[in-house]
């Protein structure tokens, strides 16, 4: 069967499967489960199917629990455009496409691709880079729109937006989840900006969904983000609850919050919020102007390491560790490998945290990029250690970074105070000679054979 046949085959058979879900979850969940044995055909997905069996048996498991309530938490049409755009097109139609894409061009083809809409924010939150492009920097729709049908064409179905603060675009956000109805678009937020009219929006276009930035309690919250912040973006979780839309929280843990979000308290207030997952990210040195005292202590990292595993064994939330979760996803995932960034200037920039680029989406395409000097230096480098609790190859291992920018020629795309390689090597540096010895322990306890689980 050729690739594209087989690819509009299990499109069409997946979405047999929606007609099920209009049915209690306890009808339509075992009949899930038993229509995707029968289409793994060749028991390549048992690994997967298998565990469900075991969820599905206990009604107090907390995976159980969680996909239970996207029948009962979230508009049946949004449940149901989920599905199709995520699992369909992202998964079984995307995922066949970009692999052909990296074989024919020897390079990366991101699953997802992050973009700053704007460089614009209401806020000025301790620790963030983003104000420091200014305040003026826009990705134009034209500019959003192109780079969305440059990756499509490539099956990258999966769109990101972050900022400066993503909804004061809000009118183009709309815009975008109409002229492409068959993409899942996620946006970080800091959530103050979320309406009533603009959740009216969001139930209506079906296709885009927030995290929304949240440090803690009150005091944590407003302490980064200012005053008020923190009711404004629980009135904002109210809403969406209200009105059966999904959403999740975006959690920067630093030295000074890692106890609070760490907290069984702090889960449980994302549970009973609504929120469906939880991002959690290690506060980066970026940018001349970082305060490298956020950076988490050893000790405090190796919190956030077991608490994480432990609340997803017991809490019906899905939460990743991005920093902590290496082993999973066999180390980094940026440079095109899984995603890409473009900033609000155009340039496009291996990940989110790392503000080096050689080439701008203004004069180079995004297969371009992914075959240009920097992105195949990710390609080639990674994994950067083997010890996967150490996968970033600026903050556990800056020579890697250091090395890749100097060899690829990328410039510093801090448009307000371009940073050094050197210096921000030198930031990370002592971090990374601090936390080895205790990724080291970690690993060996966890994977003392040297077989990756």
């Amino acid at each position: 069967m050729s690739g594209t046949i087989k690819e509009n085959v299990q499109a069409f058979a997946v979405k047999q499967v929606l007609k099920y879900f209009d049915e209690d979850p306890e009808k339509s969940l075992p009949k899930i489960l038993s229509w995707a044995e029968k289409f793994d055909k060749d028991g390549e997905l048992a690994h997967l199917i298998n565990p469900f069996h075991e969820i599905l048996a206990d009604p107090n498991n907390n995976w159980n629990i969680l996909a239970k309530s996207l029948w009962t938490d979230l508009d049946s049409d949004v449940r149901k455009a989920f599905f199709e755009n995520f699992i369909v097109n992202t998964t079984l139609r995307g995922s066949p496409r970009q692999e052909k894409m990296k074989k024919e061009h020897g390079c990366n083809i991101p699953w997802a691709v992050l973009m700053d809409l704007t460089s614009a924010c209401n806020l000025k939150c301790a620790g963030c880079w983003a104000a420091d492009y200014g305040q003026s920097l826009n990705l134009e729709y034209e500019v959003l729109d192109d780079v969305i049908r440059q990756g499509t064409e490539m099956g990258t179905y999966m769109y990101i937006y972050s900022g400066g603060e993503t909804l004061v675009r809000k009118d183009d956000i709309i815009r975008l989840c109409e002229a492409h109805s068959d993409c899942m678009f996620l946006a970080f937020t800091n959530g103050t900006l979320i309406d009533e009219k603009f959740a009216d929006e969001m139930l209506r276009v079906k296709n885009f969904i927030p995290a929304i930035s949240i440090e803690g309690f009150e005091e944590a919250t407003d302490s980064r983000r200012g005053k008020g912040t923190y009711k404004k973006v629980k009135n904002a979780m109210r809403i969406l609850k209200e009105k059966k839309l999904a959403f999740g929280a975006s959690c920067c843990y630093t030295s000074q919050n890692i106890d609070s979000l760490s907290s069984e308290e702090y889960i449980d207030m994302l549970v009973e919020s609504g929120a469906k997952f939880a991002w959690f990210f290690h506060y980066m040195p970026i940018g001349n102007d970082a305060v490298p005292e956020l950076l988490p202590l050893p000790e405090q990292r190796e919190i956030m390491y077991h608490r994480i595993r432990e609340y997803r064994n017991s809490k019906p939330i899905f939460m990743i560790d991005f920093q902590n979760d290496g082993e999973y996803v066999e180390g980094c995932i940026a440079g095109g490998r899984n995603y890409l960034h473009i900033n609000a200037n155009g340039d496009i920039e291996p990940c989110a945290f790392i503000h080096y680029a050689d080439s701008n989406i203004r004069t180079h395409t995004l297969l371009e990029a992914c075959k240009r000097p920097l992105f195949m230096a990710y390609k080639e480098g990674r994994p950067f250690n083997e010890n996967l609790l150490c996968p970033c190859p600026m903050l556990e291992n800056p020579e890697c970074l250091r090395d890749m920018v100097k060899r690829s020629g990328a410039y510093s795309t801090d448009m307000q105070s371009p940073e050094d390689i050197d210096d921000l090597y030198a930031k990370c540096k002592p971090y990374a000679e601090r936390w080895a010895p205790k990724a080291d322990e970690l690993w060996t306890i966890s994977h003392g054979t040297g077989k990756k689980e």
